[in-house]
């Protein structure tokens, strides 16, 4: 009995302990309240859900600014922004890095939209849009369409950054039909 009763222990600090790191917030289903937030923008200035009622809201989340996957995600969804605009669309970018990266990360590579700073990853893990790697909390690469209304209503998971703006575009074209 002993024997079983340590061999359980054990186990079940090893699966504690061994499991991958992952967010302790499931991420929100299609038809549930987007949930809220106040972050800083690489403008220095605060944005919060709230101020996009009305209106179309690709949210996605990324690792970190300046890295290939990140850099070629964010130059698509730029490079589109003429067609989400005229579908009533805004996009935010959100990742842990600090308003001031994301500030020189849009210089440089042009980006004429919001990118939020989520620097304890609580925006994030309220998504289910954590990730660890190397020992740090990073937002994981995850992209949720909220529509006018505040409700989630199109989510992507573990996306790929290369054809993914044209995929979130086809993707709203069906929800404003329905």
């Amino acid at each position: 009995m002993r024997k079983c009763l340590f061999g359980f222990v054990f186990l079940a600090i090893a699966i504690f302990v061994l499991r991958p790191a992952a967010a302790s917030t499931e991420m929100p289903v299609v038809g549930a309240n987007a949930p809220t937030f106040d972050l800083t923008t690489n403008e220095g200035k605060q944005a919060s859900l709230a101020e996009f009622k009305g209106k179309w809201v690709v949210l996605y989340f990324y690792p970190k600014d300046f890295t290939s996957g990140c850099t070629l995600e964010a130059r698509n969804f730029q490079r589109d922004i003429a067609k989400y605009q005229a579908v009533n669309a805004v996009i935010l970018g959100v990742s842990v890095d600090t308003a001031e990266s994301h500030k020189d990360f849009c210089a440089k590579e042009g980006l004429n939209f919001k990118l939020l700073s989520d620097p304890d990853a609580k925006v994030s893990d309220a998504y289910g849009s954590v990730m660890e790697y190397n020992g740090m909390k990073l937002s994981a690469r995850n992209t949720f369409i909220i529509d006018p209304k505040g409700k989630v209503a199109k989510v992507f998971a573990n996306v790929s950054p290369g054809g993914h703006s044209e995929e979130v575009l086809t993707a709203l074209a069906a929800l404003r039909k329905s």
